[in-house]
């Protein structure tokens, strides 16, 4: 056996997405980062040992422009572009190489961490050391330095830390939650095994083991989906284990959930029920996911109504979208539906107190292990929200570093520096702007080669009958005010109603309130634009929810060619899933109005009056992703404008030696890591993909400091070989992805 002793300024133990996330935000800000993994492969539950789905704000496309940034929103758009097939062993590759690119990242794989070493009174704990068994190469490793992370995900270091916390559901009474229990208990949600199948193109026999369960004697043919040809996460509900204790039970849990695999394909294969002749057993899991274990108490517990009043937390460091989602204790055996979910009208915001211990000093916590309610947790457990906390803690815990101080010291004293140091990372966080003092292009006279000053929605490729009312978004920047055509067949003389509803906040996209209302009549007639009045002027510019009334005698007309900031959007569409099966209340707002059915199309509509909302000045405007408005720049037509260009201008010389580019990766798009769905393009249409930097020279010429070819990156940042010293600087785009406009979303130099 061979001791070790490794001396880092971060430690963080736990390789799934939030240790990981976690350990990059923090190297990549300098840090010496050790990252202990206790399994051979990075990613937690989203890994190949376990191939769930990695979830976050957009749930699935519910969220509108809710996709992560930042670290996650890296995953996903590296993934998107090198596994678009979901394979699960692709996807360990992008995230063990992305944090193999981070020198400053020392990994450890298969290290178990089980003892702590922590001194000081119950409520004023101090982790000083944890220590490691290295599996299959017998290293005993112990880990020293002045601030660790726990993203376990069951939290044992935390535990052994002597850190607060909590297992089980509270009573209602303690947080007054509408979904909390009468009673508290120590019932959590349970563990899940899935399974791959693929078609072997010849009949193959399935003899089942003698452990396989006769599915057939339980409830779960009746009350759960059972489907050939699904395989891996469409047997999310595979889950057991909540009435029992899922850490110290893991063996017998697992043992349970292998019995109903092999049950349910034996049912699959021999009940005669399914056109599965073909099919085989590609892999079954053996690593059960857990979804719950022990929750730390931080200075604030997230609750229930934090989430569904979406709580502008002053600290916030991270949002999440997902619903809050709770499955019944009995799992795979319960007669309720797999599911319930309660949806807040849009994205709600994550404390930093809730990421860090109240009574162990140098220690934080990211993943399902934050400081949140069992009914909160439902909701943040989802690993895309786990990943975007674990970029957050990451970077706190390298400023607490630099400053020498304990995380609740940095939370009052440096909140406002921690959440600009996140901008700048393009982390996840919704409503906060650039107030950056050394960020020179917030002092830049900007201008632009164009900008597109009107909306022209025209070549309608599909009809679409007005059997449910339907919306569309608009920037109202600075208002509606003026005729607004819609493109339409009237099977007969009718009338349109046409509504228009504010958005309530700037972070949803539902309306709210009504604030403009007319009714016209339209006269029988194929491909006709008709012209609606619309009169709506806010005090500051912000979207515009437009609903289309129903009437069957209509056919508007829809195009498949989007434009940013744009929407469209249907009321009431039916369900993807069963009842037993996901149980959603379909009168919640983002429930109601659906984009899925409507992804990357919109309805043919021309305005009379111009908009604001693309002007150059909004790539300094200080927010880098849609908040009440788009907040870009977007040039005319590239057909118009052939080689676009965004330009800073100062009154004086001065010294420039990075300049960071953010290009509009649509965080609209639902991507994914594994095989939900396929995106049918591998880089995101709107990303910029040739572009050149720019500078002024002395004798009034552009010249040019560097040309980038074929990217598909969202956030780019150019270190110059040495200080440049200019007047103006400028971002000409030659060539994007497929977008006919060229997108920025902000510039930023630094000297």
């Amino acid at each position: 056996m061979k001791m070790e002793h490794v001396r880092s300024d971060v430690t963080v133990v736990g390789g799934g997405l939030a240790g990981v996330c976690a350990a990059v935000a923090a190297a990549r800000l300098g840090k010496k980062v050790a990252l202990i993994q206790n399994r051979p492969v990075l990613g937690g539950n989203s890994s190949s040992e376990v191939r769930v789905w990695v979830c976050g704000a957009t749930a699935h496309g519910t969220n509108r422009y809710a996709r992560e940034t930042g670290i996650m929103g890296e995953l996903f758009v590296e993934n998107q572009y090198r596994n678009p097939d979901g394979n699960p062993y692709l996807w360990d590759l992008v995230i063990l190489e992305t944090v193999l690119a981070e020198p400053n990242i020392a990994l450890y794989l298969n290290t178990d961490v089980h003892e702590v070493e922590a001194g000081g009174e119950e409520d004023a704990r101090q982790v000083q050391a944890v220590t490691g068994w290295m599996m299959g190469s017998e290293r005993r490793i112990r880990f020293e330095s002045p601030v660790f992370l726990d993203c376990t995900g069951d939290g044992l270091i935390g535990f052994l830390a002597g850190a607060k916390f909590r297992i089980g559901r509270e009573a209602r009474h303690e947080y007054n939650e509408e979904w909390a229990p009468d009673t508290a208990d120590d019932i959590t949600l349970g563990s899940t095994l899935l399974f791959y199948t693929k078609d072997a193109g010849h009949p193959v026999r399935f003899v089942p083991p003698s452990f396989a369960k006769d599915i057939s004697q339980t409830n779960i043919p009746m009350k759960r989906v059972i489907r050939s040809g699904d395989s891996g996460c469409h047997y999310w509900w595979i889950e057991w284990g909540g009435e029992l204790d899922i850490v110290h039970d893991n063996e017998r849990i697992r043992d349970e959930l292998w019995a109903v695999i092999y049950g349910i394909w034996d049912y699959i294969k021999n009940s005669g029920q399914f056109d599965a002749a073909n099919m085989t057993l590609e892999w079954v899991g053996s690593q059960p996911g857990k979804r719950e274990y022990r929750r730390f108490t931080g200075e604030y517990t997230l609750t229930q109504n934090d989430i569904i009043s979406q709580k502008l937390f002053e600290d916030r460091v991270a949002f999440g979208g997902w619903s809050i989602d709770l499955h019944p204790p009995q799992g795979m055996y319960a007669e309720a539906s797999g599911s319930k979910h309660m949806h807040a009208d849009g994205n709600y915001h994550i404390p930093l107190r809730s990421l860090y211990s109240a009574n162990v000093s140098n220690l934080l916590f990211a993943g399902r292990n934050i400081s949140a309610t069992h009914v909160a947790f439902g909701t943040t457990r989802v690993m895309a929200t786990c990943a975007i906390m674990g970029e957050a803690a990451g970077t706190a815990a390298a400023l607490c570093v630099d400053k020498g101080l304990t995380p609740a010291e940095l939370s009052r004293e440096h909140t406002p520096a921690l959440q600009q140091m996140l901008l700048k990372q393009d982390a996840s966080v919704l409503g906060l702007v650039n107030c950056d003092a050394a960020d020179l292009a917030r002092q830049a006279k900007v201008s632009a080669s164009s900008f597109l000053s009107g909306i022209s929605i025209g070549a309608g490729e599909e009809r679409y009958s007005l059997e449910h009312d339907i919306a569309m978004l608009l920037p109202a920047d600075p208002g509606i005010s003026g005729t607004l055509e819609w493109l339409l067949d009237a099977a007969q003389d009718t009338a349109l109603k046409v509504e228009l509803w504010s958005t309530g906040r700037p972070e949803n996209y539902v309306p709210a309130v009504l604030e403009y209302e007319t009714e016209i009549s339209v006269s029988a007639g194929d491909r006709q634009w008709v012209p609606v009045s619309l009169d709506w002027t806010p005090a500051e510019a912000q979207n515009a929810f437009i609903i289309v009334r129903r009437n069957p005698a209509i056919q508007l007309y829809l195009t498949a060619k989007p434009l940013s900031g744009l929407l469209a959007l249907e009321r009431g569409a039916a369900p993807g899933v069963s009842k037993d099966l996901e149980d959603h209340d379909s009168s919640q707002p983002v429930v109601e109005w659906s984009t899925k059915r409507l992804v990357r199309k919109v309805f043919c509509l021309r305005t009379s009056f111009p908009t604001s909302a693309y002007r150059p000045e909004h790539a300094i405007d200080g927010y880098r992703r849609p908040y009440g408005g788009p907040h870009l720049w977007l040039s005319e037509s590239l057909e118009q404008d052939t080689e676009p260009w965004l330009a800073l201008e100062w009154a004086e010389k001065q010294q420039i030696r990075e300049i960071q580019l953010i290009f509009n990766d649509d965080v609209n798009e639902d991507l994914i890591n594994l095989h939900h769905h396929r995106t049918p393009f591998e880089v995101i249409p709107e990303m910029v993909r040739c572009y050149r930097l720019e500078s002024l020279d002395d004798t009034g010429n552009w010249v040019t400091m560097l040309s980038e070819q074929n990217n598909r990156k969202r956030n780019r940042v150019h270190l110059l070989e040495a200080p440049l010293e200019t007047r103006a600087v400028r971002v000409v785009v030659t060539a994007t992805n497929g977008s006919p406009y060229a997108e920025i979303i902000e510039v930023r130099a630094y000297a």
